[in-house]
């Protein structure tokens, strides 16, 4: 039985209750007891969707799309209805919602099947000094390719983007702007839908890489009124090895496929081909469907949850984390305050590497992350090599915070050597 508590309300969510589903939580990590915090490279993941997962091996697996016997219209089922779950969450049409490995590759896929289609030289894409090493990377290789031109939107000095510089950069040439929903460093939550407004105005579209924002927030890809948006499962108690891009259909109904083979076609000639219908038009191969089943799952766990309940808790914890950070001079953190981002907290401690505080956080059992996170420009904006970084999801809790300063207290011992 799930130890889900049902709840919207963020002062209900039972967390010890919740905390019984994810069985590595009960490991002890150097004899200490395991104090995840890297929730934003990935997520653990609840018995509930490892258990999906499971059924699905030993009693429906087979191919789809291919097979007329029990299991492989059980395995199509299963897999189509992947589709609807993810599409029911974002509040797109299950056939606008396209299974990839992960964020990265639904990035590519755009920059790569819309992008070598649409873009020519002396057009421009905007991205911003925020994103990840996945949203910038493509779109400088489509620009080496098409000779168009990429810039990037300011951050102040809050790490918030400064709307000004993007009214400026957003003009007549500009054919897509791309941002990051939730900066996976400093955890600021863009306003994407004006960023949208701006780009639809001038005739451009709008694609946001959601990687850090789908795991904590309600998403409605109709409100925000984007063209696309990439996120990955593994970030969102899901497994590894899928993700999705929703795309508005008129938008991916005129892009040609990413990848061909199996599947994705209609009809095979020796003259030619034509392609499927969406999705399946972008889905070539056999796909990820026992990742998709775990995928439905993970969708299913976060809506017993409520996402309301899930963002105030990751703010929750977030402020407090924030406020105990703040009360030590050596702790320098970047980013704005609690309530405009996500929960992930970028910090370093003065005269000490991250890596030698995350060493040292380890053997303290906890787990954080320490480096440039893919994205160094970045840190070359925030004039650091780079950060430790600490996030948080539902699982974790004040305690956990409280031992996460005690281990820093440790890490200063360092500097004394």
């Amino acid at each position: 039985m799930s130890a889900v508590p049902i709840s919207h309300d963020a002062a209900a969510l039972n967390v010890e209750m919740l905390r019984r589903d994810f069985p590595i939580l009960s490991r002890r990590v150097h004899d200490r007891p395991l104090v995840y915090l890297d929730s934003a490279a990935s997520s653990q993941k609840p018995r509930q969707v490892i258990d999906a997962i499971s059924r699905y091996y030993e009693y429906s697996h087979a191919n789809i799309h291919r097979g007329v016997y029990v299991l492989s219209e059980e395995a199509t089922i299963a897999y189509e209805h992947a589709h609807e779950s993810v599409a029911r969450f974002i509040h797109a049409d299950w056939d606008e919602v396209i299974f990839t490995k992960n964020t990265t590759e639904a990035l590519n896929l755009v920059a790569y099947a819309w992008g070598l289609q649409h873009l020519h030289a002396g057009d421009e894409v905007v991205l911003t000094q925020l994103e990840h090493h996945s949203n910038i990377v493509p779109w400088q290789q489509m620009a080496r390719r098409t000779g168009a031109v990429v810039h990037y939107i300011r951050i102040d000095a809050q790490g918030r983007l400064d709307l000004e510089h993007a009214d400026a950069l957003i003009g007549p040439r500009t054919k897509m702007v791309s941002v990051a929903h939730v900066s996976n460093v400093l955890g600021t939550i863009n306003p994407v839908a004006i960023l949208g407004q701006m780009a639809h105005a001038q005739g451009a579209l709008l694609c946001v890489d959601g990687a850090q924002s789908i795991p904590h927030m309600a998403v409605d890809v109709r409100a925000l009124d984007c063209d696309f948006f990439a996120f990955s499962g593994h970030k969102m108690l899901g497994p590894t090895g899928i993700g999705g891009l929703y795309g508005k259909r008129q938008v991916l109904e005129q892009m040609e496929p990413f990848l061909y083979g199996g599947d994705m076609i209609s009809e095979v000639t020796f003259a030619g081909a034509s392609w499927q219908d969406l999705p399946w038009k972008f889905e070539a191969g056999t796909p990820p469907i026992a990742e998709g089943v775990g995928l439905a799952a993970a969708v299913a766990y976060l809506e017993a949850l409520g996402m309301p309940a899930v963002l105030a808790h990751a703010q929750h914890l977030t402020r407090y984390a924030l406020e105990q950070m703040h009360q030590a001079p050596d702790i320098a953190v970047y980013g704005p305050e609690a309530e405009a981002r996500g929960g992930v907290i970028s910090f370093n401690i003065t005269d000490l590497h991250p890596h030698d505080i995350a060493s040292v956080l380890d053997h303290c059992g906890v787990a954080i992350r320490a480096g440039h996170h893919c994205a160094m420009p970045l840190m070359q904006v925030l004039g650091v090599n780079g950060t430790c970084r600490a996030s948080f999801y539902v699982y974790n809790t004040v305690g956990e915070i409280d031992v996460l300063m005690e281990a820093i207290g440790e890490a200063r011992r360092l500097r004394r050597r």
